[in-house]
């Protein structure tokens, strides 16, 4: 089937049906200009009709034996198994992604998948001692209710299946709000896969839309107990307002600005490739990319034209060419603020050492160094392929040069000696860093968020647990209780 003309729809209750917004969203392939796609945005009162769907569904869905629940998953794993190919080719088209990052969003949508399958069956209730005689206290973990999943663009489908099939998988219902630039791999072909897999009807509302549409409507919403929210920074926090004003619990995956550090001792053709892949798989639109790399001035040489060597090779082009590396980046908005970067860090009197071109949506890889250290450049996330050196010297520099940046998300440290790597790393102030490897990583079983403006809370393993269910006190009186009057 071709996914950008069957699924251009509204998926609410159970039907796929065009919007009754005023006005569409235009679908367009990144790299080419192709139209894609034609959706008319859902209304403020189509979002409310399927919250409202979710909220009906959801009571049945929680009282279903959670082995019966996981067979969905099961099913829904074997589906995107069987069209995996047509899966990634939407991947490609839609924004721009190459074959390899196609292939690397559809492993980690697999795993995941495959967690939510046990998920279904990891809620425990505990019995707690009571020092009242003949009290039984019961702690029972249920669903939270509905989620509002919000999902961003640069791993539309990974992303959207995150959190969308935890929450089911948890008894609870969900609305999920696509990014407009993704809407068919972030939203339709999520509800398709389900749909498929035999989820009751309702349970999973996707709604294809925009704040220009709908205001604060998604938030706003009383049937939603919990958001969860991927995305900038900037839109998180109004995210993270409104919901504190609404009682709602809110789970946010925000920006990074994460250093990938080179210590003294380190790998040097190692730390290369990893700092290569983690500054600019998917053009560097990834919230873990590393935006700074640091090097102790001790390899810095070295490094440098090894690193500089390695990004001139890398092919920059149509993402369909599976030997392609960099493709184009969302959309021209991001592509003029990427240059509009660049020339910023340049006009400041950093050095460009690859100074790439702006070809329509391709930008090509830069590299620059010798920035001011004043320079807000520094201190922003970079959500495209610029990578910016910076040297050291030794590891208490490194430290306060990592850490002087207002977000804290993923983080790399390369050295010999893996103590000393982890001495560092504790240092850091980032909800995640990796020792010797790249600052790209996510698994199910591990707790994922950031510090700082990269976000609150986490997901992932229990922390999901936490996310999308709360808990229930039942206490059981087997004898009588003495009252003081």
């Amino acid at each position: 089937m071709s996914y950008f003309t069957e699924l251009a729809l509204q998926y609410i209750d159970g039907s796929w049906r065009p919007g009754r917004g005023a006005w569409d969203i235009i679908d367009f392939n990144p790299y080419d200009g192709e139209k894609l796609a034609s959706i008319t945005v859902a209304s403020a009162d189509e979002v409310d009709e399927a919250y409202r769907a979710a909220q009906r569904a959801q009571k049945d869905w929680a009282d279903t034996n959670a082995y019966t629940r996981r067979l969905v998953f099961e099913r829904a794993l074997r589906l995107v198994e069987e069209r995996e190919a047509e899966i990634s080719d939407a991947i490609v088209d839609e924004l721009g992604g190459t074959r390899l990052k196609a292939g690397f969003e559809l492993h980690l949508a697999k795993e995941f998948l495959r967690e939510a399958i046990q998920l279904a069956l990891r809620p425990q209730g505990r019995v707690i001692p009571s020092p009242v005689d003949g009290k039984e206290n019961r702690l029972y973990r249920v669903p939270v209710g509905v989620v509002g999943v919000i999902s961003p663009f640069n791993f539309p489908f990974l992303l959207s299946l995150k959190s969308v099939a935890p929450a089911l998988a948890l008894g609870n219902g969900v609305v999920l709000k696509p990014h407009q630039n993704t809407p068919i791999c972030g939203g339709a072909l999520v509800a398709k896969i389900f749909e498929d897999a035999g989820l009751p009807a309702g349970l999973l509302n996707v709604v294809i839309t925009d704040i220009a549409e709908i205001g604060d409507a998604f938030l706003t919403h009383p049937v939603p107990k919990v958001i969860s929210f991927t995305g900038s920074d900037a839109v998180g926090q109004h995210v993270a307002t409104v919901c504190a004003s609404q009682f709602k619990h809110a789970v946010l995956e925000l920006g990074g600005n994460s250093a990938l550090t080179v210590l003294d001792d380190a790998d040097v053709d190692y730390a290369v490739d990893a700092a290569v892949f983690s500054r600019y798989v998917h053009q560097g639109q990834v919230c873990m990319a590393a935006n700074r790399i640091l090097v102790d001035r001790k390899v810095e040489k070295e490094f440098t034209e090894k690193f500089v060597a390695k990004v001139r090779s890398l092919k920059v082009g149509d993402p369909r060419d599976p030997s392609t590396v960099i493709g184009p980046v969302i959309n021209s908005t991001q592509a003029e603020a990427i240059s509009g970067v660049v020339d910023q860090a340049l006009a400041e009197g950093a050095t460009a050492l690859l100074h790439g071109r702006t070809v329509g949506n391709v930008v090509e890889p830069s590299v620059l160094t010798g920035l001011p250290a004043d320079s807000p450049v520094l201190r922003q996330e970079i959500f495209g392929p610029v990578a910016l050196l910076i040297p050291f010297d030794g590891d208490e520099e490194a430290v306060a040069v990592a850490n002087d940046t207002p977000y804290g998300l993923s983080g790399a440290v390369h050295t010999r000696d893996v103590e000393r790597g982890v001495a560092f790393a504790r240092r850091i102030d980032t909800g995640m860093i990796h020792v010797n490897d790249g600052t790209v990583h996510d698994e199910p079983l591990v707790a994922f968020g950031g510090e700082k403006r990269s976000g609150l809370g986490r997901l992932n393993g229990e922390a999901t647990v936490e996310a999308f269910t709360t808990q229930k006190w039942i206490s059981v009186q087997h004898g009588r209780s003495q009252f003081p009057f």
